[in-house]
């Protein structure tokens, strides 16, 4: 995929959109398509009739059915992030919830709630109340364009619902939709005030839990000059106290919050995108990273990371398989039969940490729900995917978050620096001279019914001995090794270990291609062009 001439960039006034008309199209237009969940949630956009106040109604109704017939008596916590239509459909699902009676749980002071907060919110009141089961409600679509609005549902585990859960949910807000089933709904100032509404400080708790997670007594005591760039995103207001409460060294260089992110430079393909896994989206942060002697970001709900080290962005699947080092060496009071979670698309780098380590490894499709059980029964020490979204469990190997955590990673990298007095990109390289370096690269393009189809027809059976990129082929999957669950796609093995996958996105209408390569950079160039020509002859 070629590079936008203005990726990296200011957003100029042609690429910012028309907030008012992405409201009022919220509020006023039709719900051409069809409630859909992927791997995170119902997205969709106002301008393209995928998410407006219809969906959201539906949805929200759909999931008070659900709890109710689940038996769920616990409060449902709501959260939300900074996109435009995020402060819309919080109150369009608040509405509904306060018609329903619904015991809601709100931020106090109207704050935000990022994702790994509501999933903390939802463990901790479990822990505490395990008659009276709590679940959540988190507006976003995640890194997501401006133009984007996104819901998902978090049941009692605290993590992404799984497709039983999902499919139930859609299938019953598309039958609303479908019928025009009235949906009972309370205006919003008087459900601000009912009686089943409550409003709690959600910053200090999650704030003094961190502590329980990641050494930060050892970050203060280093002295690390911290430099943070929320992306305007729902997390933007708990630096503040956490660099307070902990005594920690820490600058929150971009204060702003903008409902069309127009401060974003331009992802890759000139879309903004708030992307903190993109040298392009993070490139303000990067610009000034000298400044400071690590920096970190966060995509809009917190549940992503993108660490700065030694001047430039980590590749993603370098600092997971750095952490996984760091936490298998650095977490005492861990039991040594924890496993390891990863997605089959992260790096083949990660196999190399755990199986060095003596751990056994988890592989599953993509997914953060695939890792919700063993994160909250303690049996998986660490969850993380490609994408730069992980978790892992507190330093007593009690559970922390079942979703992902931008919190948590980010400062990992502070305190493996403060502890190890090396830098997140200098342990990779150690990391990389002992296991050997990789290539890796994913590449998204359009995804059109052909490329779908094509990709769903292709027979794994038939691939293995076939030669590609100078390698006989070893295998191909259609299912996880980890779990034995649908990839949604398929992955090639070679001989000398290198791999390629493709599946369609469960977030993006985008064809998505992984590739990751021992044997260098032309060799990856080799498997992304065997890869297409195996999708194109199919």
């Amino acid at each position: 995929m070629s590079v936008d001439p203005l990726a990296g960039k200011p957003a100029p006034p042609e690429k910012l959109i028309n907030l008012a008309d992405l409201v009022s199209d919220y509020y006023t237009g039709e719900a051409t398509a069809p409630v859909a969940f992927g791997t995170s949630g119902h997205r969709g956009s106002a301008f393209k009739g995928s998410f407006n106040e219809a969906h959201v109604a539906a949805v929200t109704r759909a999931t008070v059915e659900y709890r109710t017939g689940d038996g769920r008596g616990g409060p449902l916590f709501l959260g939300r992030d900074t996109h435009a239509l995020s402060e819309p459909a919080f109150r369009t699902a608040l509405e509904v919830l306060a018609a329903a009676e619904v015991p809601v749980v709100v931020s106090l002071n109207r704050e935000y709630a990022p994702t790994p907060v509501v999933s903390f919110l939802i463990l901790e009141h479990n822990r505490r109340h395990p008659s009276g089961q709590a679940d959540g409600l988190i507006v976003t679509p995640s890194h997501n364009p401006p133009q984007d609005g996104g819901l998902k549902y978090n049941p009692p585990h605290g993590g992404p619902a799984d497709v039983a859960v999902t499919d139930w949910i859609q299938n019953r807000a598309n039958e609303i939709l479908r019928s025009g089933e009235t949906v009972a709904r309370l205006r919003y100032e008087r459900a601000l005030k009912a009686p089943c509404v409550t409003a709690r400080d959600f910053v200090a708790p999650f704030v003094e839990a961190l502590g329980e997670v990641v050494d930060l007594a050892a970050v203060k005591n280093s002295g690390l000059k911290i430099g943070v760039d929320p992306l305007g995103g729902s997390g933007v207001n708990y630096w503040a106290p956490i660099a307070e409460r902990w005594g920690l060294d820490l600058t929150v260089v971009n204060k702003r919050v903008d409902p069309g992110f127009s401060f974003m430079t331009l992802d890759r393909d000139g879309v903004i995108r708030m992307d903190c896994s993109s040298p392009y989206a993070m490139a303000s942060l990067i610009k000034i990273a000298g400044d400071y002697d690590l920096a970190f970001g966060n995509d809009p709900d917190y549940d992503r990371h993108g660490i700065v080290s030694g001047g430039g962005l980590m590749n993603p699947n370098h600092y997971l398989a750095t952490a996984v080092n760091y936490l298998l060496g650095h977490r005492p009071d861990w039991r040594t039969d924890v496993r390891v979670g990863k997605t089959l698309v992260s790096s083949v780098l990660i196999d190399r940490v755990v199986a060095g380590a003596g751990r056994v490894l988890y592989e599953t499709p993509v997914g953060f729900k695939w890792f919700v059980p063993g994160l909250l029964d303690g049996t998986l020490a660490f969850g993380g995917e490609e994408s730069a979204g992980a978790s892992f469990l507190r330093r007593d190997g009690s559970t922390w978050t079942t979703d992902k955590c931008g919190f948590c990673m980010t400062l990992l990298a502070a305190e493996m620096t403060a502890r190890t007095g090396r830098l997140p990109h200098e342990i990779f390289k150690g990391l990389s001279e002992k296991y050997g370096a990789t290539d890796y690269t994913r590449i998204d393009s359009d995804l059109t019914e052909r490329s779908k189809k094509a990709l769903a027809a292709l027979d794994p059976a038939k691939l293995p001995g076939l030669a590609m990129a100078g390698q006989k082929v070893a295998g191909a999957w259609t299912k996880a090794p980890g779990n034995d669950a649908p990839v949604g796609g398929l992955k090639v093995g070679l001989a000398d270990g290198s791999w390629f996958a493709m599946r369609p996105s469960g977030t993006e209408p985008k064809m998505k291609l992984y590739a990751e390569s021992l044997g260098g950079p032309e060799q990856l160039d080799e498997m992304i062009k065997s890869a297409r020509e195996l999708v194109s002859e199919s």
